[in-house]
């Protein structure tokens, strides 16, 4: 006789393997970094110069958000930032060489209670005790799988640790490398019945520029690039050397990702990964006479961001105005992978509007830089900065009030500044509320950057920046 008690317990066990079956089924995560790949650097978005055919194709392959941006453009803070769902001002890394909390609620924790096994390769920088220093399991923030070197710049001769103390050297060019062992990885994951989350985190094309193969070096005649418009006449000779090696790295790595590519199709692991490709920040090279990282310009904080996922989960092969920011990566990850997502994320979950769905957001977005440092210092020129961008304009303020104002449609170059423009007032005046308002939101008191170094105790050089060994 079958009793209610026994019906209960069939419909509880029925849950049960559903619940197990919906858990096997979570898609896998593919994250690939690039270092200073600004988002303008690609054949799909226009560039004239570059060979990027497979991120071409997977862009089309993918979502893409056109208006994706790096909320503070350095390298330790957008990797703080996408490992938690939190902003620099919670997360307290708002400068280079400053270690995580070892504690912090983070992406491969998440994931590894969710049944994921966790793997990561390259670059790490949110470590802080010296960027050449070994980094025992307690400090890296869930992950199993490793094979990672807290930063160099030396992609030819470049080291990495495991899980000893030993240091061990990528053979050659570091990126084919780690790009070699990442395809590996993928394909004894194909043989597993959890799902995998892997970060590989490449160095460039961060500078040194001219420290590609020379294969790839042999592609780019300097002389026949055709350089953005705002590059001042003054500059266009060293941008253009400048722009034949940063080509040569991002061509470089774009055969990187074709291997990848191939590797997930040639493993079966395609129809059930999701591939995210973006960049820590961009590059001004040149542009506003400007070179490197930290700047509000798009060249310096606009990233490329590409989601490709599987078939079930909603439509790919479309482009999204939201300018989605780096906090709002982890939590649309966890969405995607119907994982809950932790009340410590500040970010926005984007799965629905991958999807097709509403946006959870309102348009707009912040860009800040709170403790500027090194070649963007006070004394050359740096100021600390909080502003608004979304699927049109570029609104900037430093501590002194309005700085930049641009229309990024009518001036897809930003060379017309409109922030003293009488007839851009009223715009300027609702762009300005607006951020205002965000910054209430985010208890942003938006303060000299000595008051934020001193609240977290940090110890600054003179150049602005956290001294680190190498």
């Amino acid at each position: 006789m079958i009793t209610n008690q026994h019906k209960s317990i069939a419909i509880a066990f029925a849950l049960f393997l559903t619940i197990a079956h919906a858990a096997d089924a979570r898609p896998n995560v593919l994250i690939v970094i690039a270092d200073q790949w600004r988002a303008q650097a690609f054949g799909y978005a226009g560039d004239p110069n570059v060979k990027t055919p497979h991120f071409d194709a997977l862009a089309k392959q993918s979502v893409r958000f056109v208006n994706a941006v790096s909320g503070l453009p350095v390298c330790s803070p957008t990797r703080a930032t996408l490992l938690t769902g939190q902003r620099p001002l919670t997360h307290g890394i708002f400068l280079n060489d400053i270690q995580l909390n070892p504690d912090a609620v983070s992406l491969a924790k998440i994931l590894k209670e969710a049944n994921y096994t966790t793997a990561c390769i390259g670059k790490w920088h949110i470590d802080g005790r010296g960027r050449s220093s070994f980094i025992p399991k307690e400090r890296r923030q869930g992950f199993e799988y490793w094979k990672v070197l807290e930063c160099t710049h030396n992609y030819n001769k470049s080291l990495y640790f495991s899980d000893s103390e030993d240091r061990c050297e990528w053979t050659g060019y570091d990126a084919n490398a780690q790009t070699d062992d990442a395809c590996a990885y993928l394909k004894k994951q194909a043989k597993s019945e959890k799902p995998f989350a892997m970060l590989l985190a490449w160095g460039p094309p961060h500078d040194p520029y001219m420290t590609a193969p020379d294969k790839y070096k042999a592609m780019y005649d300097s002389e026949k690039l055709i350089l953005r418009p705002n590059v001042p006449p003054n500059h266009q000779a060293a941008t253009r050397k400048d722009l034949s090696g940063y080509y040569a790295h991002c061509t470089a790595l774009d055969d990187c990702m074709g291997q990848i590519l191939q590797t997930l199709d040639d493993s079966g692991l395609a129809e059930n990964t999701i591939v995210i490709f973006t960049a820590d920040h961009g590059d001004m090279l040149g542009s506003q006479g400007l070179q490197k990282k930290q700047r509000p310009w798009d060249e310096s904080a606009c990233v490329p961001m590409l989601w490709r996922f599987p078939a079930k989960l909603g439509k790919t092969g479309s482009e999204l105005t939201a300018p989605m920011n780096t906090e709002d990566i982890l939590p649309t990850i966890l969405g995607l992978c119907n994982v809950t997502i932790p009340k410590t994320v500040e970010g926005l979950n984007y799965a629905t509007y991958l999807a097709g769905g509403k946006n959870p957001g309102d348009g707009a977005t912040v860009i800040q830089s709170i403790a500027p440092f090194a070649d963007f210092q006070h004394a050359n020129g740096g100021r600390e900065y909080r502003g608004i961008r979304n699927d049109r304009y570029t609104y900037v303020k430093d501590l002194k009030g309005p700085w930049l104002l641009y229309d990024n449609k009518a001036d897809p170059y930003q060379m017309k500044n409109l922030v003293a423009d009488p007839a851009s007032e009223k715009l300027r005046t609702e762009l300005d509320a607006a951020l205002l308002a965000k910054l209430k939101e985010r208890n942003d008191e938006f303060l000299p950057s000595d008051a934020y170094i001193k609240k977290w105790g940090y110890t600054v050089n003179k150049g602005g920046t956290v001294p680190y060994k190498n």
